[in-house]
């Protein structure tokens, strides 16, 4: 292919291509980069933690957009510098195993290993940097457990479909970074998707990982419970929004340029 910037039915096979190779790689690698993924997901929420907690209130929806406007630098490390995210891999690999290029325990592999090395990486930052460090503590903690509390009290139903649109977010831009040729032009397609799900405060299942343990930590009214019910609509939100709305949805309209594409 040449130079420019791929088209919707070029990004499929790049995305297919993708997940074959995901599934091929080893455990370990999986681990390691899955585990620095959610270290990158510690640190974005933490740039979101301190503008929005330095900002005075009466600016009102401008802090939130200010810090919101922080957070896709996380997934610009994840999908540029190297990293396994689970809500990323939700579309990644269901439309491998959709498309037949991998098999249901090569999806299942891949997503219990990253999920997994995921929540260590978060749960190491909300520790040792938000809780050791004080990070998430001192002026930044009111902030931190308001967000926390209310990741955790929303209801099922409605935790849900937050975590659907959140990842219908987050997929879309992993799927317009793969259409771009240029740095630049990726880091771009990544942000602004991103930086919606986190302006509308949206569920993401990893991003829960670090906030809603930052928030306990910092003394939250929140019990452990809590937080792994959260995790249960949040991840069946999440994949519905990454496997089909982006996933299936793009297979459907284009799987009959999938050969041409192969052979270009």
């Amino acid at each position: 292919m040449a130079s420019r910037d791929l088209y919707p039915q070029e990004i499929l096979q790049v995305v297919l291509d993708k997940s074959c190779a995901k599934a091929q790689s080893s455990v370990s690698t999986l681990a390691v980069l899955s585990v620095l993924a959610g270290g990158y997901i510690g640190f974005g929420y933490l740039a979101y933690l301190k503008v929005v907690s330095g900002i005075p209130h009466e600016w009102g929806s401008l802090a939130t957009l200010l810090g919101a406007s922080m957070f896709p630098i996380a997934l610009i490390c994840i999908l540029l510098g190297g990293g396994e995210l689970v809500t990323s891999n939700m579309m990644i690999m269901s439309l491998g195993r959709l498309a037949g290029r991998i098999s249901t325990k090569m999806l299942l592999r891949n997503w219990v290993v990253v999920c997994l090395g995921n929540l260590v990486g978060t749960l190491a930052m909300a520790f040792f940097l938000g809780h050791y460090v004080g990070m998430t503590e001192g002026s930044v903690a009111e902030k931190t457990i308001a967000v926390a509390e209310a990741k955790v009290h929303m209801d099922f139903g409605r935790a849900f479909v937050s975590a659907v649109a959140c990842n219908w977010m987050v997929c879309m831009g992993a799927w317009l970074h793969f259409a771009a040729k240029h740095t630049a032009g990726r880091m771009l397609a990544i942000w602004f998707p991103v930086m919606i799900f986190v302006l509308n405060g949206f569920q993401h299942l990893v991003a829960n990982m670090f906030v809603i343990p930052a928030g306990i930590l910092a003394g939250a009214d929140i019990t452990w419970g809590q937080f792994f019910f959260n995790m249960i609509p949040v991840f069946l939100g999440n994949v519905l929004g990454g496997a089909s709305f982006v996933g299936a949805s793009y297979l459907y309209t284009y799987k009959d340029t999938l050969k041409d594409c192969a052979e270009s």
